[in-house]
C-alpha cells in the first residue's frame, strides 16, 4: 500500500465514520433497518492487508461509533468479529485466479455479483451479532434476526449507492 491509498482510506474511514454520526444515527425504517455504512470502510481495505492493522482500525471505528451512539461497546464488538472473519471469507469467495496485491474488494474492481456475494454475508454477520448481544437475554432471537436481516440488505443497498456514486472507477489498458 503506498501513501497516497493510504491516506485515501483514512479519509474514507474519516467520512464514513462522520456520516455515519451525523446523518445516519437516528435513521431506521420502520423501526427495524437500520444503516450500519461505516462498515464499507472495513470492507474496502485492501485484500492484501494484513490481519492486526484491520483488526486495530476497525476496533478504534467501532469504539468511536460506540462513543457516539452510546451503546457500550457493541460496535466495537461487532466490527472487530467483522475485520476478523473477513480474510476467511476473502478466501472462501476468492476467483479462480485469487487476488492481486493491489486489489480492493469494491464493486468497481470485481463487480457488482462478487461484491454483493462478499459483502452481505459479512454485514448481516455484524448486524446478527450486533443485535443479538443488544437484545441478550430478553429471548428475542427472532426479533434480532428479523433486524439482521433488514439492517444488513439496507446496509448493502446504500453501501452500493455510495460507490456507484463515489468511488473512483478503474481506467482499463
Amino acid at each position: 500500500m503506498n501513501f497516497r491509498s493510504l491516506i485515501t482510506f483514512i479519509l474514507l474511514v474519516i467520512v464514513l465514520g462522520l456520516i455515519q454520526i451525523l446523518l445516519l444515527k437516528n435513521l431506521a425504517l420502520f423501526g427495524i433497518a437500520f444503516c450500519f455504512l461505516y462498515l464499507v470502510s472495513i470492507l474496502s481495505f485492501p485484500t492484501s492487508m494484513n490481519a492486526v492493522p484491520l483488526l486495530l482500525i476497525s476496533f478504534l471505528l467501532g469504539l468511536t461509533i460506540d462513543v457516539f451512539y452510546e451503546t457500550l461497546g457493541l460496535h466495537a464488538l461487532s466490527a472487530t468479529f467483522l475485520a476478523f472473519i473477513r480474510p476467511y471469507w476473502l478466501k472462501f469467495v476468492s476467483p479462480s485466479g485469487g487476488y492481486d496485491d493491489n486489489t480492493n474488494p469494491t464493486i468497481n474492481e470485481m463487480g457488482m455479483a462478487w461484491y454483493i456475494s462478499y459483502a452481505w454475508p459479512l454485514i448481516f454477520s455484524f448486524c446478527f451479532l450486533f443485535f443479538l448481544t443488544d437484545q441478550w437475554g430478553t429471548g428475542r432471537f427472532l426479533s434480532a434476526l428479523n433486524k439482521s436481516f433488514f439492517s444488513s440488505t439496507f446496509t448493502l443497498l446504500l453501501a452500493i449507492i455510495v460507490q456507484l456514486l463515489f468511488f473512483k472507477r478503474r481506467r482499463g489498458i
